[in-house]
């Protein structure tokens, strides 16, 4: 127990719009690291409502507030959480109360005495709606099944992570929802322990439906560059070539009722339908991959991150 409460710990939540929830979330987290050396790192992304005002008001010394320029969505208020981050263990969780903060120690414990790289929480007895609970559960399968990661609640955002692995994740896009599993591919040793949940104290879901939609987008993404990143020519070679095959099979074809039959083929569909597939196997070959280069390549080469922070204050004050 001494080397956690020695460790400093870095708590790293999200905010948008939850006004009516910070300081209680702010009082159960003090209340469940009595005793142990921590700090809040709130990441107002771009709210609405009064959320900053009300973490500047707490005066605490402890909270630290990042504001960013615009909203990002809650997979960059996170890198940026995680990048200021000075803990040697991080934990991230959700700023709507349905995760509950004494879950924490616990968490710890198995990070430390069991040298466990993350410690994902699985939510026992979930207290959402069926919007929430059926896209997670098709989320969950689609993970297990494409993956054979088996991590039972990707979506409990209550998390613990050592130093090393969270700063080396880099999160893109809505990556969030993945977190677990790029740690996973970085070597992370995982451990799933049962968490509490709640239901929300106070404001509104930002989850519905749609979200089973983007979490496959997403996985196919995270796929493609984990699996296919360094030798991307085995994954969009293999489509291109047999793009490239058929359209070069059917202008045979043609070629062949053009100078045996003496057919005229110029007026024929089937002449443009071959040249296309060629036009697309060979773009398959570049264009698949260039974009998702260029991104990386930009903010990465230039130690660039895809996100602005406005202010940072602690206690209240600007830092």
């Amino acid at each position: 127990m001494s080397l956690i409460t020695q460790s400093l710990l870095s708590v790293v939540v999200p905010l948008y719009n939850e006004e009516d929830n910070v300081e209680l979330l702010t009082e159960k987290i003090h209340e469940s690291l009595t005793g142990y050396n921590y700090q809040i790192i709130y990441i107002d992304d771009f709210s609405k409502d009064n959320t900053r005002q009300v973490v500047k008001t707490m005066n605490d010394k402890k909270v630290h507030l990042i504001e960013l320029k615009k909203n990002y969505g809650q997979s960059l208020a996170l890198a940026a959480g995680i990048d200021y981050a000075e803990g040697e263990f991080i934990i991230t969780m959700d700023g709507d109360l349905q995760n509950d903060p004494s879950d924490i120690p616990q968490m710890l414990n198995y990070a430390v005495s069991d040298e466990y790289d993350v410690v994902t929480g699985i939510r026992q007895k979930r207290k959402d709606s069926l919007v929430k609970k059926i896209p997670s559960k098709i989320a969950n399968f689609l993970v297990r099944r494409v993956t054979k990661l088996d991590i039972k609640d990707n979506g409990c955002a209550l998390k613990v992570f050592t130093k090393d692995i969270a700063k080396d994740l880099n999160l893109y896009g809505e990556m969030h929802r993945f977190i677990t599993l790029l740690a996973h591919l970085e070597g992370a040793q995982i451990k799933q322990v049962p968490v509490k949940h709640h239901a929300r104290h106070a404001g509104v879901s930002k989850y519905g439906l749609e979200r089973v939609f983007k979490v496959v987008a997403d996985m196919m993404l995270l796929l493609f560059i984990r699996k296919y990143f360094q030798r991307p020519i085995h994954l969009f070679g293999i489509f291109g070539f047999l793009l490239i095959l058929l359209g070069v099979l059917i202008n045979v074809y043609l070629l062949f009722v053009k100078f045996y039959f003496g057919e005229d083929i110029g007026n024929r569909p089937l002449l443009i339908f071959g040249l296309m597939f060629i036009l697309a196997g060979i773009q398959l070959f570049t264009i698949g991959i260039v974009m998702e280069l260029l991104i990386r390549t930009y903010y990465e080469s230039q130690n660039k991150r895809p996100y602005r922070i406005k202010k940072v204050t602690v206690g209240g004050k600007s830092s």
